[in-house]
């Protein structure tokens, strides 16, 4: 498809104001194609990767059709996580800071649902929300579907994974006849094209190639490093590669912040992007990239979405993704228009399997690398630092400071070069050009199934001194998986999914182990959170009491529970059937 301007979509001149201000000026493929059937009213089936440009591809077409006269609710968005209903809303009030007395409104689970009740009854015109807070919303009669336009289901096949989908459809059947419908996802799996079928009638299928090019144009490399030595080895990595700028992708927002600090006191150029910064902040941080005021930042998926920096020559992978379609959207960031890329993943010996699915995926090989040594290191620095003296020397009036040098060498009875040496100590305080590193330890792949056969079941994550048992109301005959669970706790809760440990799914409740240093605030605003329409209701099972005096209930039905600490999709294990009959 030829290269379209926005200009040409007839779009309200406020939001056209919008665009230029933030810089775009042509569509994207499935921007190009969705937005002249959305703006027309039509139902739409859309299927993309992420990073592709989707939001902008149904924000701008239903924001030209609202009316701003009216506060009522007129756009729902829905999305699987509260991170995603952030990111949306901030993307639907920048493309709107233009538009007088428009309101948008993100509501999800964690937040006080007092604070969303009063901003319900002021009114907006756009909510964008999880299924889980919207579905409460609607129950308590807070939020009425009757001025409904228009529906956007945002990545449903991750709403699916995550248990959402019933929540879902109870939500699509309560809105209005003749409300515009609108779905994105970037697989097809049969549940979602039921939904489809089911609730977009003779929508306009919008397909978009997945883009192999860009992978290939990759160098893609791992590290096998355990979680304590992360810090370490990524120093390692900034000092002994040559890069021009490098992203660094972690799993929280709170990481972002952390990494970035720990790395700014070793003298790198660093910041954080996370979905707590405004669009304003956000802007300004990625222009200081963009002009090589930074060459390091720390982020999460869901703010590096549609981030185009050609400095970023280097995409780190802090924390592996539990899928491959977000390693692939990670790496996405180099490589960009044909220029070449480096990818560099650090993962363990028990994320065996996550790595393959990603070599499944891109159908490439990922390389391993070998870090650098305290020799390596060294050289690196002193070539980099008689580099950075050079360039001074050539390029700056050094006259007035040689004076100095002079004077102080006169008048102690020293040598220019002693003193130059006591400068050049002074300047590499932060970062040594003699460092005494610590050998990492040597790790293997093969160790993880060694750990399988040896370290038996997860179940004795029960002993684990540093996590909670708690009991969760809902189990085994509401369908609940663990996959749901952890996808609440983790997108809902914004609890670290590597923090959760055992689950155990019974007939009518399970069970789940917590790090035990989560506030007992927390703990409320987890019993809020809805999976499959059902609340949690979560509280602390003292010294497994509960669980003893049900012993005998639970041997039954423990007959289909799954355990084990949350490692990824492929991390929980069928427990041995008991349902054999006697003989």
């Amino acid at each position: 498809m030829d290269s379209v301007q926005f200009s040409s979509f007839d779009l309200q001149e406020p939001l056209n104001r919008a665009l230029l201000d933030i810089g775009y000026e042509f569509a994207t493929p499935i921007q190009a194609e969705c937005i002249p059937i959305l703006a027309k009213g039509g139902n739409l089936l859309g299927t993309a990767q992420t990073g592709t440009g989707k939001t902008a591809a149904f924000a701008l077409p239903l924001l030209n059709n609202v009316d701003c006269s009216s506060k009522k609710p007129q756009i729902l968005v829905l999305t699987p996580t509260r991170e995603l209903a952030i990111q949306v809303a901030e993307a639907f009030k920048s493309f709107s800071k233009n538009m007088k007395n428009l309101n948008v409104l993100p509501i999800y689970g964690g937040q006080s649902i007092s604070f969303q009740l009063s901003a319900l009854k002021r009114g907006a015109q756009v909510i964008v929300g999880t299924p889980g807070r919207t579905l409460d919303h609607l129950k308590k009669g807070s939020l009425n579907f009757n001025t409904i336009k228009s529906v956007v289901l945002d990545e449903a096949d991750e709403m699916l994974q995550m248990g959402f989908i019933e929540d879902v459809e109870s939500i699509l059947s309560k809105t209005p006849d003749g409300c515009q419908v609108a779905l994105f996802s970037a697989t097809m799996p049969p549940a979602i094209q039921k939904v489809a079928d089911t609730y977009l009638g003779d929508a306009s299928d919008v397909r978009i190639k997945n883009k192999t090019a860009t992978v290939e144009n990759i160098e893609q490399n791992y590290v096998l490093v355990n979680k304590k030595y992360k810090l370490e080895a990524l120093t390692r990595i900034l000092d002994a590669e040559v890069f021009d700028a490098m992203i660094v992708f972690v799993r929280t927002r709170a990481e972002t912040v952390e990494l970035a600090d720990r790395l700014a006191a070793r003298g790198y150029a660093v910041a954080a992007l996370n979905g707590d910064l405004d669009q304003k902040l956000r802007e300004h941080t990625v222009k200081k990239l963009k002009n090589s005021q930074l060459d390091i930042l720390i982020a999460t998926d869901i703010a590096a979405r549609g981030l185009d920096v050609v400095r970023i020559t280097h995409v780190l992978n802090y924390d592996i993704p539990y899928d491959p379609e977000t390693y692939i959207h990670r790496i996405g960031r180099t490589g960009r228009a044909g220029r070449k890329g480096k990818t560099i993943l650090f993962t363990s010996p028990k994320e065996r399997r996550l790595m393959a699915a990603i070599e499944k995926t891109t159908r490439q090989t990922i390389l391993p690398l070998t870090l650098p040594n305290s020799k390596e290191i060294s050289q690196r620095r002193i070539d980099q630092f008689e580099k950075d003296l050079l360039e001074i020397v050539k390029n700056e009036k050094i006259e007035p400071f040689s004076l100095i040098l002079k004077r102080l060498a006169s008048q102690e009875d020293l040598e220019v070069i002693e003193i130059a040496a006591a400068l050049a100590w002074k300047m590499q305080e932060i970062r040594p050009l003699f460092p005494v590193m610590q050998d990492l330890p040597s790790l293997s792949f093969s160790e993880s199934s060694k750990r399988m056969r040896s370290d038996k079941p997860a179940r004795q994550s029960r002993n684990d001194d540093s996590k909670l048992r708690y009991r969760i109301s809902t189990g085994k005959d509401d369908r609940i998986k663990p996959g749901d669970i952890v996808g609440a706790l983790a997108n809902e809760g914004d609890i670290d999914g590597s923090s959760i440990g055992e689950i155990q799914i019974f007939s009518s409740f399970s069970t789940v182990c917590l790090p035990k240093d989560i506030s007992k605030k927390t703990i409320e605003e987890l019993g809020e959170i809805k999976i499959k329409g059902k609340s949690l209701k979560i509280r602390l099972m003292h010294d497994d009491g509960p669980m003893k005096k049900r012993s005998r209930n639970m041997h039954s039905e423990h007959s289909n529970s799954k355990s084990g600490g949350y490692k990824g999709k492929s991390s929980f294990k069928k427990s041995p059937r008991s349902d054999r009959k006697r003989k």
